[in-house]
C-alpha cells in the first residue's frame, strides 16, 4: 500500500485485480479534484465501466450516465454522457501527461469536462496543454495495465467502488 500523505485528496478505486490509489492535485486543478471527490462520495462512480481502453494509450471511464448499465445498448452509449452537474472549465497546466497521470476527458470544447477521466498507460505528451491533468496513480498501476482493451470492450472492466481515502 502506498503512503497516503493527504487522505482528503487521495482516491481509492477498487478494480477486479486490486486497489488503484490516485493522488489528486488540487493545487493544479482544484475544480476537477472537487468534482471527482463529489462524484466518488455520492457513489456515482461505483460499478461504472471502462468504455474506451486503447492499448499503448489510455483507459477511459467515468460516464456516470451510461457506464453502469448492464445491458449492451447502454454500454455502447458509454462515453457519450456525464453527470447531472455542470461542466468543469479547463484547468490546463504545465504538468505532462506521463504514464499513470489522470486526465479529464472532454468533447471538442475545452470547457466540457464533467465526470469522465482517463489514466495514461504511457507518456502521452501530445496531450499536453490540451487536457487537464489532475491526479496521478501512486499505487496499483499494474491493475490499470490489466484493464480489458476495446472501444468498448466486449466485457468491460468496472470500477467496483471509488472512494475518497479520508472516508474509507
Amino acid at each position: 500500500m502506498p503512503e497516503i500523505k493527504d487522505p482528503e485528496n487521495t482516491i481509492l478505486i477498487e478494480l477486479k485485480g486490486g486497489t488503484v490509489t490516485i493522488e489528486l492535485l488540487p493545487d493544479v486543478a482544484p475544480k476537477h479534484c472537487e468534482r471527482m471527490k463529489e462524484l466518488a462520495r455520492s457513489g456515482q462512480y461505483d460499478n461504472v465501466c471502462f468504455h474506451r481502453v486503447i492499448e499503448g494509450f489510455m483507459a477511459q471511464t467515468g460516464d456516470v450516465e451510461h457506464g453502469d448499465m448492464e445491458d449492451g445498448f447502454n454500454i455502447r452509449r458509454a462515453g457519450t454522457g456525464g453527470s447531472d452537474l455542470p461542466d468543469v472549465p479547463a484547468e490546463f497546466s504545465r504538468l505532462p501527461h506521463d504514464r499513470g497521470t489522470l486526465g479529464a476527458a472532454r468533447s471538442q470544447n475545452p470547457n466540457s469536462a464533467n465526470s469522465q477521466f482517463f489514466i495514461n498507460f504511457k507518456d502521452n505528451h501530445f496531450l499536453n496543454g490540451q487536457y487537464t491533468v489532475y491526479g496521478r496513480v501512486i499505487g496499483g498501476m499494474e491493475h490499470v495495465d490489466a484493464i480489458t482493451r476495446g472501444e468498448p470492450p466486449a466485457n468491460p472492466d468496472r470500477m467496483i467502488s471509488v472512494k475518497v481515502a479520508a472516508d474509507a
